[in-house]
């Protein structure tokens, strides 16, 4: 957490527009805490100024062989910087969206609920389909997600929809929605 919220304040301290995202973003919303990398959203254009801005607190640039995102390491600790989740760059409508909320007693912007889920439900792929560890998140974050929206602009994703399907099939979302 110690990362995440040095790499947030950097990056605020910079001027670098961000937003939380991933599993500490559905955590500031109510899902359970994430033990994974903490991942941040930028636009494509201001990769290089949040880079500078977590190398002047000390961060060191990793190469990444994926072209959607950079990284950066605090110690042992990863911080992944996206600019393309899933082929749509990360835009200013996105990071308008974004609500302050605190996380870990600091406040910064935090993805709306129903972006990360589309991010999300945009990122399976037949080799990457375990819906396993999605499945508690939208569990908790119901409510705030607008899943609507998460159908319409996930609607030519089979995995998407199939994801939607057994949420559907649970009750944790109306049948509807498809």
């Amino acid at each position: 957490m110690l990362s995440l919220k040095r790499a947030a304040a950097a990056m605020r301290d910079a001027d670098v527009g961000y937003a939380l995202a991933g599993g500490f973003a559905a955590y500031a919303h109510g899902a359970a805490v994430s033990t994974h990398d903490v991942d941040f959203v930028v636009r494509p254009e201001d990769v290089g100024a949040a880079l500078g801005a977590l190398g002047d607190v000390g961060m060191s640039h990793l190469e990444s062989p994926e072209n959607w995102l950079e990284k950066a390491c605090d110690g042992e600790h990863v911080i992944d910087l996206i600019h393309t989740p899933s082929g749509r760059p990360v835009d200013a409508a996105l990071l308008g969206r974004t609500r302050e909320m605190p996380v870990g007693a600091v406040f910064m912007p935090v993805l709306h609920a129903t972006d990360l889920a589309i991010m999300r439900l945009l990122a399976f792929t037949e080799t990457a389909c375990d819906f396993s560890g999605f499945l508690h998140v939208c569990r908790a974050l119901r409510e705030q997600v607008d899943w609507t929206r998460v159908a319409e602009e996930t609607a030519e994703s089979p995995y998407a929809y199939a994801f939607l399907t057994l949420l559907a099939r649970l009750n944790v979302i109306e049948g509807g929605v498809l």
